[in-house]
């Protein structure tokens, strides 16, 4: 079991940038390959960025390619999301995954944290 507590979301202007932490308690998390989700109003939660269990490779949805960056330091036992260039179709409530495979599909994922909320003004 492994519990997954996400922080660093909140408000940003278009074009501004924030940092998602996830950290994890219970099992080790370099046991498992990570990833960011997020789910805006209305619409289904989406895959945004994965990383294998050893932190080399790494994953991307074509719409976050080149602005999000996905690392995790399993020594901290945790999980970043470095978001650059925000746009305003970024605002969404993003969640921390972790998985016993590397993927992009919501039912492979083991554990889900709780989300943390970034909005992205116009």
């Amino acid at each position: 079991q492994v519990q997954l507590v996400e922080s660093g979301g909140g408000l940003v202007q278009a074009g501004g940038s924030l940092r998602l932490s996830c950290a994890a308690s219970g099992r080790t998390l370099s046991s498992y390959h990570m990833g960011w989700f997020r789910q805006a109003p209305g619409k289904e939660r989406e895959f945004v960025a994965a990383i294998r269990w050893i932190g080399i490779g790494t994953y991307y949805a074509d719409s976050v390619k080149g602005r999000f960056t996905i690392s995790r330091d399993n020594a901290k036992n945790t999980l970043y999301l470095q978001m650059n260039s925000l746009k305003p179709e970024d605002t969404a409530v993003y969640y921390c995954a972790a998985s016993g495979v590397f993927t992009r599909i919501r039912d492979e994922i083991a554990y889900w944290g709780q989300g943390t909320q970034v909005t992205v003004s116009s």
